[in-house]
């Protein structure tokens, strides 16, 4: 990290001091005031690290030598870009979180035999919505049957349907033979989770 003055470094370092998290973190290899040099470019290359310049530039060769080394420096004048960076790429570093969301739930009525396709649940939606493509999970009496299955195939009366709402009735067609009246079809997906 290189700076124009010794205040503008002092408010640097104690800024990026506060971003605090228990997987990734900022490590502050050097830091000195002036324009960015060939040592700190060495270092930055040995280091694997980013050379940030407050206001400050490096120069002709220095440029070039940086180019060879494959290392990055960045430049800024205003102390928010460069926290707002770093942050965005903290967060970069940091591995996505999914949590499951419930899309819908059908209750099984009828189970519908279908030649060269097998079992098919005739269903009444009870809550949200039935996407064909979708993950879902097959429950009896509250336990998984059957984890891990996808809407296979998704009917209104002789139809195809993209998406069936609650209230109304469907063929769920999840490539799973074991499906019996009074089942539970819930349909979900992942989103990642901000952190």
């Amino acid at each position: 990290m290189k700076a124009d003055s010794p205040g503008s470094l002092e408010a640097l370092r104690s800024e990026i001091a506060k971003f605090e998290h228990p997987e990734v973190r900022v490590k502050i290899f050097h830091e000195g005031v002036g324009g960015v040099n060939e040592s700190d470019v060495y270092l930055a290359s040995a280091s694997d690290a980013t050379i940030i310049g407050f206001n400050v530039r490096a120069e002709g060769k220095v440029r070039e030598q940086a180019d060879r080394e494959h290392v990055d420096v960045r430049y800024y004048t205003v102390i928010y870009q460069v926290l707002e960076e770093i942050e965005q790429a903290l967060r970069g570093l940091l591995k996505p979180v999914y949590e499951e969301a419930v899309l819908g739930t059908a209750e099984v009525r009828a189970v519908i035999k279908v030649p060269k396709v097998g079992n098919v649940a005739g269903s009444y939606v009870t809550s949200g919505t039935i996407l064909r493509g979708a993950k879902a999970r097959l429950l009896r009496d509250g336990t998984v049957i059957a984890a891990n299955l996808t809407v296979d195939s998704l009917r209104r009366f002789k139809d195809d349907a993209r998406e069936v709402a609650e209230g109304y009735e469907c063929g769920i067609g999840l490539g799973y033979q074991d499906v019996k009246e009074g089942d539970t079809i819930e349909v979900f997906e992942m989103r990642e989770k901000p952190r």
